[in-house]
């Protein structure tokens, strides 16, 4: 889905681009994508040389799941001194939050296509366990510990 892309980022960028077709869910749970693009990279990093790719120059990037998939990979490598420190990380409309679907964001824009917000849970659900079954729970917030919810506060909530 992404070939075309990822082709004319190459052609513009005179870069190496490395597309990882990751197990999809729901029939491959998490964490089936996240170590299809965690080998994936450490390979591409352990054999750089192979592709022409100067080690100082490395970015990580994805969309949607991807982001969220992105930077997962650039959190498990950055204290990893064996391979290449990553230049950067693009995140492109990233997945990243599945704690809270009652901040602000998703109830200013939970009717606003293209991903509404039972859209955007019913994704996490998916990623997660393949089970849409608890919609409700997720949506209510109702799925997160009370002792968890006050340890992320810091990071989610509405403030």
């Amino acid at each position: 889905s992404h070939e075309k892309i990822c082709r004319y980022i190459a052609r513009e960028s005179k870069s190496v681009v490395v597309s990882v077709g990751y197990r999809l869910a729901p029939e491959h749970k998490y964490p089936a994508a996240y170590e299809d693009c965690l080998n994936a990279t450490i390979h591409f990093m352990k054999n750089i040389e192979h592709y022409g790719v100067d080690p100082a120059r490395i970015i990580v990037c994805g969309d949607s799941a991807g982001g969220n998939l992105a930077a997962a990979v650039s959190q498990t490598l950055a204290g990893r001194s064996d391979l290449p420190k990553l230049r950067a990380q693009i995140l492109i409309y990233p997945g990243l939050q599945a704690l809270d679907f009652n901040l602000p964001s998703y109830q200013q824009n939970q009717g606003v296509p293209l991903l509404f917000r039972e859209r955007a849970a019913f994704f996490a659900l998916q990623y997660l366990n393949g089970d849409a079954l608890h919609m409700q729970e997720f949506l209510d917030g109702s799925h997160i510990p009370p002792d968890m919810r006050l340890k992320y506060r810091k990071w989610v909530s509405p403030d």
